[in-house]
Order: C-alpha cells, then structure tokens, then sequence
C-alpha cells in the first residue's frame, strides 16, 4: 500500500474560508462558523473575514443561543441562525446542525471518501448482477451509506446511538435514498454495538464486498459496552477480516481514524496485521486527509485513513 496524503478542496455548499489562532473559519451551506481547530497553529491570514461569522464554539463556557456541552458551546452572532439546515453533496441532502460536541454532523474531509465509495461501490455493481453489500460500521449521521446506496449498494448502516441514526436515517429520506421502510431504498439501520453487531454477523455467515470503518477514539455502545480504539480495533478489524468477501475482485475497506496522537502509519499496520492473507492481492492507500484552505495554499490536517480494493 502506498502513502497518499488526500486534499479536499471544498464543493458548493463547504469551504475553509481562513485558518489560525487555534481556530478554522467555515461556510456549511449558508452559514459561516468559527470551530477549534488545534492543528491550526499558524496565524490567521484574513482577519477582517472571521467577522461573518454567524456562530461559534467556544471551550469551557456555555453557549448562548446554542446547546452547552462538555466543556464549551456556542455562541451565535447571527439572531436568525437556525438549529439545522440542509446542505448537499453530488446530489445527498443531508442536515448540519450546532451538537455540543462542536460537530455539525458532516465531516467536510471525508468528501475523498464519499468518491472514492461511490466509485468502487459502481464499479463492483457493474461487475455483477445484485445489488453490492456494504456494511457501515460506526455510520453516525449516514452520508457514507448514502454514498453507495446511491450506486445501488444494499448498505448495512450501524451506529449504537439511536439519535445519530434518527439523524441519518432524515438525510437519506431527504436524499430520497430511503422512504421510510427499514429495507426500502438499499440502507439497513442498525442500532448496536458495532463490535457485537459485526460478531454476530459473523456468526450468521454474513459476508460483505464493501466495509467502511470511522469508529471514535472512545465511545459507548447501545448499552453501555465501551469502544477504546487502542484496544478494540485490532478486535474489530479481525471480525471484518472474516465478513469481507476477500476472494472477491473489488471488494473494499475503508477505515477512517481521528485519535490524536495516531499516524497513518498506525492505521495501515493494523489493518495489515487483520488482512495478512490478501495483504499482496490488494491495491490501496492510506495517509493523512487534509482540508484546503480558500486560496491560500494552506492546509489543516484533518483525520487519517487507509483503504484497499482487492485485485
């Protein structure tokens, strides 16, 4: 596999207008705000620009006009600044909101992804006659699972939050992916364990042509059961190891990371050490994801990754 550092340069409805000072400057659809943003180390390079902005999140106050979170919250400058609102993508709708976790719900970076799942998810549609399965675990609020099931994929969609799947379950009817039925549309929604759930998978013989992985550096399943990356990725990734399709030609993984303190390098030796027996049949990438700034030749570093395609 080789390094490949991925740039995202923005899209209509996205774009890191300035960065510094510990902070990034973003328009998300219409509105512009002001999050922490620790890499950035530099100074900012347009100051009068951070004056449009319509919110921002701040660490340990509360926020005024926004949810109070661990430890910080926001603070809307714009008395008109909505709860949510929708944005888009090649044609997903999908909702951002102001969670008190400094989130909105969509992860500008993973646009080279989104692609990158479209295609492979096309191009495994065109080699065969059914419908690819592709199995999201760690899926939050969806557009992942919107991205293949765009392509005909039949998605497998988990998260052990009820409330992110709600989430993603209202952007995939918004992009008309789902209408309402539990299997209508090629997305499956499943609130569990992703660990427990991919276990279980295994023992029902389910195997799959595509698998995306973002799990957190630490997070709590649908009850109570706890996800340290340190410990349970290497868990989890040999479970998906046994589930991928891995005789097949095209058959994919994806795995999304952001714990600090990681480097790509950590990613793609663990998934080497789960996927030893196709580790020369593969073609694939792994590095840094970064995210450009508007004219300006800067970039912030915002997550890594690796990823492979079966030969």
């Amino acid at each position: 596999m080789e390094r490949l550092d991925l740039p995202v340069h923005g899209w209509p409805d996205y774009e890191l207008i300035d960065s510094g000072d510990n902070r990034k400057l973003e328009r998300y659809g219409s509105y512009v705000l002001i999050r922490p943003e620790t890499q950035a180390l530099w100074r900012p390079s347009r100051p009068a620009e951070w004056k449009r902005a319509d919110a921002e999140f701040r660490f340990g106050e509360g926020g005024e006009g926004g949810p109070k979170g661990r430890g910080g919250g926001w603070r809307t400058r714009n008395a008109s600044m909505p709860d949510s609102w929708e944005m888009s993508w090649n044609g997903l709708r999908f909702t951002a909101r102001l969670t008190s976790f400094k989130h909105t719900g969509i992860f500008p970076e993973q646009a080279v992804n989104w692609e990158w799942i479209a295609e492979r998810t096309r191009v495994l549609r065109s080699q065969q006659k059914g419908a690819p399965r592709i199995l999201n675990l760690f899926g939050y609020t969806g557009i992942a699972s919107m991205a293949a099931a765009a392509y005909g994929a039949d998605v497998t969609h988990c998260d052990a939050s009820k409330q992110s799947n709600t989430w993603a379950h209202e952007n995939a009817r918004a992009s008309g992916i789902d209408r309402g039925d539990e299997r209508e549309g090629g997305i499956r929604w499943i609130t569990d364990d992703a660990l427990k759930f991919a276990e279980r998978e295994v023992r029902r013989g389910a195997v799959y042509d595509g698998i995306i992985l973002d799990p957190p550096a630490f997070g709590r399943g649908a009850k109570g059961e706890v996800f340290r990356i340190e410990e349970h990725l290497p868990k989890i990734l040999d479970v998906c190891a046994t589930l991928l399709s891995s005789s097949r030609t095209g058959a994919f993984l994806l795995l999304n990371g952001y714990a600090a303190g990681y480097a790509p390098l950590s990613l793609l030796q663990v998934v080497e050490g789960s996927f030893p027996g196709i580790a020369k049949k593969v073609h694939g990438e792994y590095g840094e994801l970064h995210i450009e700034e508007q004219g300006t030749g800067r970039a912030v570093p915002s997550g890594i990754y690796a990823r492979f395609v079966v030969k």
